[in-house]
């Protein structure tokens, strides 16, 4: 009887020990699948974690290639802006010429007027002295024949170099 209790009396602490040790293995289970899925879940975070980093060196190449055109955009403006300017000043120098030329025309127009009227008056007086002509012309014939034929003059304007 001793010896069956004892046997009891182990089997009882066999027992015991043998739930103590399950409920230990379904603790261990338990935090084996809790680190699991913390593994899982780092595993997950680690593959979105490269995934953005893909994307954010795919968007810095991206940003990249975009100041590198805007720079090229910028280059071209700059040297459209500087012809634009050139231009701009090649037209100011040929206005310039242009004015210069169309104020000598207007000078030699007069001078050539004043040349005409000098001649209308050389001729008259020769004219009047010699009698030759059966009709000596009018001043205002002659110079009106001559002015009417032409576009009409400019003022005399006299243009001093500097």
């Amino acid at each position: 009887e001793v010896q069956v209790d004892e046997l009891q009396r182990l089997l009882a602490g066999m027992e015991k020990e043998h739930r103590s040790l399950l409920q230990k293995m379904k603790e261990g289970e338990a935090e084996l699948a809790r680190l699991r899925s913390v593994e899982g879940d780092k595993l997950a975070e680690q593959d979105r974690s490269a995934q953005l980093e893909k994307e954010v060196a795919m968007l810095r190449e991206k940003i990249h290639h975009l100041d590198d055109m805007l720079k090229s955009q910028q280059r071209k403006v700059r040297q459209m802006i500087e012809q634009l300017q050139n231009s701009k000043t090649v037209i100011q120098a040929k206005d310039a010429v242009i004015q210069e030329l169309k104020e000598r025309v207007a000078y030699l127009e007069a001078e050539n007027l004043e040349m005409h009227d000098r001649i209308e008056h050389l001729i008259e007086k020769q004219v009047s002295r010699g009698g030759h002509s059966s009709r000596a012309r009018s001043k205002s014939e002659y110079v009106s024949s001559k002015r009417l034929t032409g576009p009409k003059p400019l003022p005399l304007i006299r243009v001093v170099e500097t």
